[in-house]
């Protein structure tokens, strides 16, 4: 088995006119998918990450790339000012009404939101708080061309509202900003046998029926669920649409159905994979001779299948690599909490320039809102950057970092008496403070390139290069995830309170590279 360069593509078109699953081989969690013409767009789940609410395209529902997000900082702001990885952004619902693209999303804090723009790329409205309250997760809105009536359903967390399993629905204003009546529980779970956990609805309307698709069952274990009624307040029938059976994708859980300007249908649904947080699938989907849908193969997932019946799409997957030019994050980043002005320095060339700011919360990474993050992939592969730690500020530091609920990072320090240091930290899930992962030692010019090799099942070999080629730094660290999340890879600087002028680290050439064997 040899090393070679970088893949170009890292997706689940497998250049024959099939695919292999996940399509999305990252977290992207609790996906929503719709058509506009000819054009697919996807939106998941950012949590307390900002920029949220992040915005996908395909031309074929197989190869998909990041081209922005609806929603520039999370509201209301100063709940967000410190990360809060289990708030945030949940589950968001992506619908074209009436000439406008609109998201609704669930903060379970806060209660359910909605933007909306003229234009997938915005410009997207103030966000607007449709119904205040905590719990609210999970909204769907629906709007019935026949009737002109307006609709919205949303699930329950019960770590919030004390309630779950069921689903509650309201009549909406046609422009989706308020809603008119005070709610009606149209499916309630608990009074079906079995069945636990339901949340994630999504609403369609389909020959004549009320259809809502949601999941039960848990997100490592659980199913996908299709729910029917003649009226949207219900009675619902229910039936299982989608489980893991004999499979190897366990717990098909909380995705879209889109219709493909060909007609053929298809269901778009996540799988939980620890460390690696939700992997995006994609599953046929048919209609049955009894009106139900189908999902998969025979209701349960397929890994490999023919394409959608669609125009042939160059391969094509989210963007991880970054040159960082005139100072500039692509748009793949995430920071772990609202940005603040200050946190980078823009310039004329390539790089980017983070300043170390100043935190009381230096030796816990987790606790940092500074902190530049994107989706750490599921596969073997190895991450790069080169680092220059500029600041003079004594303990200073900068680096590169695997994020979880337990953490670890490599990157430089400097001393009191002015030497940077190549340093190699962690901690361990719940610890307050971090720890030394391997002796410190000099780092000649204040540079290093830094390097993770990750393995499929989310194992981490740190090593550095200060000059004579990589050197193996610490034992294996095993990748988190946290409460909801995925791990992240991220980077950081920082300096502790009354050290000084803060000063910049620069990190250059950001570069994630495939492993591949060749025989």
């Amino acid at each position: 088995m040899s090393r070679t360069a970088p893949h170009p593509s890292h997706t689940g078109d497998l250049g024959d006119g099939t695919y292999r699953n996940p399509v999305l081989a990252a977290d992207w969690s609790d996906p929503d998918v719709l058509r506009v013409g000819e054009d697919y767009y996807l939106t998941a789940s950012s949590f307390g990450r900002a920029p949220a609410l992040p915005l996908l395209h395909s031309r074929d529902l197989v190869n998909w790339t990041v081209i922005g997000h609806a929603l520039d900082r999370l509201r209301p702001e100063a709940a967000y000012a410190s990360p809060r990885h289990d708030g945030g952004v949940w589950a968001p619902s992506l619908r074209h009404h009436d000439g406008r693209f609109r998201l609704f999303w669930g903060d379970p804090d806060h209660g359910i939101w909605q933007v909306n723009a003229p234009s997938i790329h915005g410009p997207w409205s103030t966000p607007h708080l449709v119904k205040a309250g905590r719990g609210l997760i999970d909204p769907c809105p629906l709007w019935d061309a026949e009737t002109g009536e307006a609709y919205l359903v949303h699930a329950w967390a019960k770590s919030r509202s004390g309630i779950n399993n069921r689903l509650t629905g309201h009549r909406m204003s046609p422009d989706g900003e308020r809603l008119l009546d005070g709610g009606t529980v149209i499916v309630d779970a608990d009074r079906i046998p079995g069945w636990f956990t339901l949340e994630g609805p999504k609403l369609y309307l389909h020959d004549g029926w009320f259809w809502i698709l949601a999941p039960a069952g848990g997100v490592a274990t659980g199913w996908q669920g299709a729910f029917r009624s003649r009226s949207f307040f219900g009675p619902y029938e229910e039936r299982v649409v989608l489980q893991q059976g004999d499979t190897d994708v366990n717990g098909p859980h909380q995705g879209g159905w889109v219709r493909t300007q060909n007609g053929e249908d298809w269901f778009l649904h996540f799988q939980q994979r620890g460390a690696h947080g939700r992997l995006v699938h994609l599953q046929p989907m048919r209609w049955g001779a009894d009106g139900w849908p189908v999902l998969g193969e025979r209701g349960t997932p397929v890994r490999v299948h023919a394409k959608p019946a669609l125009p042939r799409q160059q391969a094509s997957s989210p963007a991880a690599d970054d040159a960082f030019p005139g100072g500039r994050f692509a748009v793949q980043w995430q920071w772990t909490a609202n940005p603040v002005d200050g946190w980078t320095t823009p310039h004329s060339g390539d790089g980017l320039w983070l300043n170390c700011v100043r935190t009381e919360r230096i030796a816990d990474l987790r606790a940092l809102p500074h902190l530049l993050t994107q989706r750490m992939p599921a596969r073997a592969c190895t991450v790069e950057v080169d680092l220059r730690l500029d600041s003079r500020a004594p303990d200073a530091r900068a680096g590169l970092v695997v994020l979880g609920e337990a953490y670890a990072w490599i990157g430089l320090r400097r001393d009191a008496d002015g030497t940077v240091r190549l340093t190699h930290r962690f901690a361990p899930a719940n610890a307050e403070r971090e720890r030394d992962a391997a002796r410190s030692r000099p780092a000649p010019g204040g540079r290093a390139r830094l390097r993770i090799e990750l393995t499929a099942d989310a194992r981490c070999r740190f090593s550095f290069d200060t000059g004579g080629g990589f050197t193996p730094c610490g034992e294996v660290f095993a990748a988190t995830p946290w409460r909801w999340v995925g791990a992240l890879l991220g980077l950081f600087a920082a300096v502790p309170p009354g050290a000084g002028p803060g000063g910049t680290a620069v990190f250059t050439r950001f570069r994630i590279t495939s492993e591949r064997t060749s025989h």
